[in-house]
């Protein structure tokens, strides 16, 4: 059957090793250069820009150009949350690479998925969201009620700076690790960046590890644990 979805397309362009780590790599939400993601996928700079336009071309990643260098992210949390779900199933099959030692614990524990909290505490949050009726729905579609909006706001975050056209207010994503739904979109991005605002956790360099503080881990839960 030739009509449809080109979903070998797809599985060509993230099944190749080193576009797999490259486009891994960038679940950091963070922006990097095609000499950092050559590094990351242990390849020539002549052999990742060849990568980069396939996946650039396809609507993978997007550059962004800042003074002389130029930068590539994922094009869109859709991206993000098919990588997150690929990276569960192949956990779930047993299809793993060597664990990372004592970081792999703590990058369960907690993590950037795209720009939102992933992990353990990911899923707290969304379990805690949901228990308390600030977030409604069910695995296709999330929504913020309106003791949400106030409990935004309450928590330092104006819901009307955050609502953007074509983007979801609320997205559950597939945890890789949990096997359980995060909070994703335009809310679980505020969130993360909120709770790094206020000192509770930092991004450890390099990594996707999100490191909170015994203080700041215990304010966490305080505020998001389930009612």
């Amino acid at each position: 059957m030739k009509e449809g979805p080109d979903i070998a397309l797809i599985g060509s362009l993230i099944g190749d090793p080193a576009r797999a780590n490259m486009l891994t790599a960038l679940m950091s939400g963070k922006a990097l250069t095609a000499t950092e993601l050559a590094n990351v996928a242990g390849i020539t700079p002549q052999t990742a820009t060849s990568h980069l336009k396939q996946l650039q071309t396809n609507g993978m990643l997007i550059p962004r150009k800042q003074g002389r260098h130029k930068y590539f992210a994922l094009a869109d949390d859709d991206i993000a949350h098919l990588l997150e779900t690929l990276l569960g199933y192949a956990d779930k099959k047993g299809f793993t690479r060597v664990r990372t030692g004592p970081k792999d614990p703590a990058l369960r524990h907690a993590r950037v998925c795209y720009n939102h909290l992933a992990g353990e505490l990911g899923v707290q949050l969304m379990d805690g969201l949901s228990s308390r009726q600030l977030i409604k729905g069910d695995v296709e579609t999330v929504y913020l009620t309106k003791k949400g909006r106030r409990f935004l706001i309450d928590f330092g975050i104006d819901p009307a700076n955050i609502e953007k056209p074509g983007r979801p207010m609320c997205l559950s994503c597939l945890d890789w690790s949990e096997r359980r739904s995060h909070l994703a979109g335009s809310v679980g991005d505020a969130l993360l960046q909120q709770i790094l605002s206020k000192g509770w956790a930092r991004r450890e360099t390099g990594s996707r590890i999100i490191s909170f503080s015994v203080s700041g881990e215990k304010k966490f839960l305080q505020t998001f644990a389930n009612a």
